[in-house]
């Protein structure tokens, strides 16, 4: 199997099985309040577990301590992103937002951007390490279905109807395979590859302690609070038990 199809691969699996999630709310709502309660922690504990144990690491192995400076950059630039311009997946304030129709611009930008850096993600682990880039997938397949769960929430609220959410959606996961493609052809040099992993750990951290933690620390009034850390440690576990499967180093 070629490295350029294995990639492609790794970023379907990315991107088009993070569908799942919403197609499951399409068909269950009731699926879709549990799916989604729980989902969140499991999330929270998948993308910070992967930056912290899995991408930053390799970073560092190509440039050095400057990993963690470019980690802590790329953290607080994507918070005053988020702050000045555009929410990358703060989907919780569009939902308490009484017309949900005015939030859809915003809500498919901020889609196709966080799909658009995935592929990046993906693409820029598998030139580290093949198996670095399967880990990154599998994180992010796990982290698009609340995600997805909550573009079609508002999406549905907005009056659309379920082929054309559907349809949009996959038109938006493309971008993940064009993010991925475009650092796999694009000539980058090893010093270049640690900054791109680190830009990538430093984003995956500012979404899972920022985004989702909070959002699984709003839902503890709805149920006991070790509901939703089990999830949390478990989506840590997991993604631990995959890094130590997985051959991920250089």
């Amino acid at each position: 199997m070629s490295p350029l199809f294995q990639l492609l691969l790794l970023a379907s699996l990315g991107s088009f099985l993070g569908l799942i999630g919403g197609i499951v709310m399409l068909s269950s709502k009731k699926w879709s309040n549990a799916l989604e309660h729980h989902a969140i922690s499991f999330a929270a504990g998948v993308m910070i577990t992967v930056s912290l144990v899995g991408i930053l690491p390799e970073s560092a192995e190509f440039i050095g301590h400057t990993a963690y400076v470019a980690i802590l950059l790329t953290f607080l630039a994507t918070f005053l992103f988020e702050r000045l311009f555009l929410g990358i997946h703060h989907h919780d304030e569009h939902e308490g937002c009484s017309d949900h129709k005015s939030s859809i611009p915003s809500v498919l930008l901020g889609d196709t951007i966080h799909n658009f850096i995935d592929g990046v993600a993906i693409g820029v682990s598998f030139l580290a390490s093949p198996g670095l880039g399967l880990v990154t997938a599998v994180s992010t397949f796990l982290h698009e279905i609340p995600h997805e769960i909550a573009d079609f929430g508002i999406l549905l609220k907005a009056g659309w109807k379920k082929k054309s959410i559907i349809l949009v959606n996959i038109l938006s996961a493309t971008i993940t395979l064009i993010g991925a493609l475009a650092v796999y052809f694009f000539p980058i040099s090893d010093y270049l590859i640690g900054i791109l992993l680190a830009v990538a750990a430093g984003i995956f951290l500012y979404l899972g302690a920022s985004d989702f933690l909070p959002q699984t620390r709003d839902h503890d009034h709805e149920g006991s609070k070790i509901k939703g850390i089990l999830p949390l440690i478990l989506g840590a576990l997991i993604m631990l038990a995959v890094m130590e499967l997985v051959p991920h180093g250089q």
